[in-house]
């Protein structure tokens, strides 16, 4: 697994600049200086054509010291209403040929009418790769084909004749090759804490803005998100959640749910929509990665970090969870003296029960593992260790040493 971000000054200096100026500070970042010219984008989910000021910035090569079967990009940024922001991949494959130029996401932080309807981007597939949601993945990995190195292409929109632009603070992605396993081995346990992280249950939202993925039922990863977003202090202000049904719990899940909504997928899910919402609050950044086990996740919660894993089971597969999934996110938040995973599994059926003590061998076999069977016995895929990870921007070194042995420069 290797991951790659474009966060400094020097950095965002780099590359191919078109009508972008790099802003330097604390948090530097890229922004429209001079946009190139305008553009009529027809949105798919509106069907309402504009007319959009765009400028771009385009990285340099990376060549993966990991020659990868699948992609996954993320981005940090502030896009007020108004504007918005697209992410391509431009890869070239081990046969020295290369990819179409593929649409990672198009993102806003808003749903307004100024705004587009933020989306992944469906059917795209050059026979030898496709894009799923937001996942760049090699068809055939037997062939040997793969990924060796890539390019992200970040274009800025803005409404025409306004001084409005994206800024956009970090932009990456997480490249890999994890051989196909339907077990792993076993890791020692070597750390146990618990982190004070709020507990919200999607359950008690079912029914609730079905038009954002049928209501609370499916709304496990904006859940989760929320749950770390709070525990770093942020979260949406009573204005915000002016537009939800006072008679409703807890809504700030509602409101993350809409704002991670992808239109395109149906679904609250999209893993770099959801990295992406966090830093929309104050000074938080987000990847989406891979670990390598446990004791990975017990390095960030020795720091005082929490993750959020996604992984799918059998109900037989995973004692105490009382149901069975074909893709589910949940916080880890601690291990026990035993070494079991101690997870606020939005799953559940009230906040109070949010909070659960998984055992470590079962659990973490289903978040590692990338193929298992499913109730009729046939062979689908697994996650693989992929996680959202959020954090302060302003980090001690203690936190910033922990994300680094995991792979994530901050």
């Amino acid at each position: 697994m290797d991951n790659r971000a474009w966060t400094t000054h020097a950095d965002w200096r780099s590359g191919d600049a078109a009508g972008v100026r790099a802003v330097p500070g604390r948090r530097p970042g890229l922004v429209i200086a001079h946009p190139l010219g305008s553009v009529d984008y027809t949105d798919p989910h509106t069907h309402k054509t504009t007319s959009w000021e765009y400028a771009t910035w385009t990285s340099p090569e990376h060549r993966s010291p990991v020659p990868a079967t699948e992609v996954i990009a993320h981005w940090n940024a502030h896009t007020p209403a108004g504007t918005w922001l697209q992410v391509e991949l431009l890869g070239a494959y081990s046969d020295a040929t290369a990819t179409p130029a593929y649409v990672m996401g198009r993102w806003t932080a808003g749903d307004g009418d100024a705004d587009i309807r933020r989306t992944s981007l469906d059917g795209q597939s050059d026979g030898r790769s496709t894009i799923y949601t937001d996942t760049f993945s090699i068809d055939d990995a037997a062939s040997g084909l793969r990924l060796t190195s890539y390019r992200l292409r970040l274009t800025l929109y803005r409404t025409p004749g306004t001084r409005l632009t994206p800024t956009v603070w970090r932009l990456g992605a997480m490249a890999s090759d994890i051989p196909d396993r339907f077990t792993v081995p076993a890791s020692t346990p070597s750390y146990a804490r618990e982190l004070l992280v709020p507990r919200y249950s999607q359950e008690i939202h079912k029914g609730q803005y079905p038009q954002y993925d049928n209501g609370g039922e499916a709304w496990c990863s904006p859940t989760s998100s929320q749950m770390i977003v709070e525990y770093w202090g942020r979260g949406p202000s009573a204005a915000d959640l002016a537009w939800v049904d006072p008679a409703y719990a807890d809504p700030q899940v509602c409101h993350a749910a809409r704002y991670t909504y992808d239109y395109q997928y149906g679904g609250c899910g999209n893993w770099p929509f959801n990295a992406a919402y966090a830093t929309t609050y104050r000074d938080m950044g987000a990847v989406v990665t891979r670990l390598r086990s446990l004791n990975d996740l017990e390095t960030l919660i020795r720091a005082g970090i929490p993750a959020i894993t996604s992984q799918s089971f059998l109900k037989t597969e995973l004692t105490g969870a009382g149901y069975g999934t074909s893709g589910h996110l949940m916080t880890v938040i601690g291990f026990t003296a035993d070494g079991d995973v101690i997870a606020n599994d939005p799953a559940s059926p009230s906040d109070p029960e949010v909070r659960r003590v998984y055992l470590r061998r079962e659990w973490e076999n289903i978040w590692l593992r990338t193929k298992r069977y499913n109730a009729s016995g046939k062979v689908v895929s697994g996650s693989g260790g992929v996680c959202y990870l959020y954090w302060p921007t302003h980090l001690d070194g203690r936190r910033r040493r922990a994300l680094a042995s995991v792979g994530v420069r901050v």
